[in-house]
């Protein structure tokens, strides 16, 4: 088995004490040795500055190889070209290639409809520079007309010149495992690294899946929902759920984990010392 790669990612801070969190959390992160950090981005110039600000810190001040989250739309080449040069210079070379949402009240698409499009460019703006990873749905996009076609776009990306791809949380194993198979038979043998979101605030995680089409089990969902404000309870169920998935997904071949930590460090570090992951 190749070696795993295991990473943690964060979002911009946007006052002064988030900014002050996140050195926290990220220095508390950073004595795992994780494979990478890597930050979120907004498409369209909402949060790029502050993205590109964290993502040279980050690097900077922890010494672990950070990711820039990059997303196209509503961009024009000049601009992805000018971002690019700027973590060039900064030493950062990974970069995760999204396509995005147009922010609303955008009309402007930009120069770059899908993220292949964007994976295409950078290749052949920067040749192998940078490690880019691309974005992956287990359970499909939420926007994508049928199963098929989503996996056609996914393959797209790959073959545009992506090295691997890191995929949206899920709470369903055989998702995952269907995707990679689905992927391997398309063409695209390439990693697939799970992204793992720990269970803390049932409320926030139920409307943010409805939002991105990331399913929660039905058995799941009705016991969360029975702790009602007993967020002791729904930790330790989440906990136990996430924990379990994670050892079925490293055994079955998963090539690491991706935490989507929320700028926090004590959900997703439960579940890595669960595990029993060396630092």
């Amino acid at each position: 088995m190749k070696a795993q790669s295991f990473s943690f990612e964060f979002f911009p801070p946007k006052t002064d004490k988030g900014i002050e969190n996140l050195a926290k959390v990220r220095d508390d992160f950073a004595k795992l040795n994780p494979a990478f950090f890597s930050v979120t981005y907004g498409a369209g110039g909402s949060t790029q500055d502050s993205t590109i600000n964290t993502v040279i810190t980050t690097q900077k001040e922890s010494g672990i190889p950070t990711a820039s989250h990059l997303s196209c739309v509503g961009s024009s080449a000049e601009q992805i070209r000018e971002i690019l040069t700027v973590y060039k210079e900064n030493g950062i070379n990974r970069i995760v290639a999204l396509r995005g949402d147009l922010p609303s009240g955008m009309r402007n698409i930009g120069d770059f409809e899908y993220a292949n499009e964007l994976i295409t460019f950078i290749r052949e703006e920067t040749g192998d520079y940078f490690q880019i990873e691309a974005a992956a749905y287990p359970e499909m996009h939420p926007q994508a007309p049928n199963y098929q076609t989503d996996m056609d776009n996914y393959v797209r990306k790959m073959n545009a010149g992506a090295d691997r791809s890191i995929t949206q949380y899920f709470y369903n194993a055989d998702a995952y495992f269907h995707f990679v198979d689905s992927a391997n038979k398309a063409g695209s043998d390439k990693p697939v690294v799970p992204g793992i979101m720990p269970i803390s605030n049932f409320v926030q995680l139920a409307r943010f899946s409805d939002g991105t089409g990331a399913e929660i089990p039905r058995w799941l969902r009705k016991r969360l929902e029975g702790y009602g404000d007993d967020l002791d309870s729904i930790q330790k169920l989440g906990n136990e759920f996430v924990t379990t998935m994670c050892e079925r997904l490293i055994a079955g071949g998963a090539p690491g984990l991706h935490f989507y930590s929320m700028n926090r460090v004590e959900p997703s570090k439960t579940i890595w010392n669960n595990l029993g992951l060396i630092t």
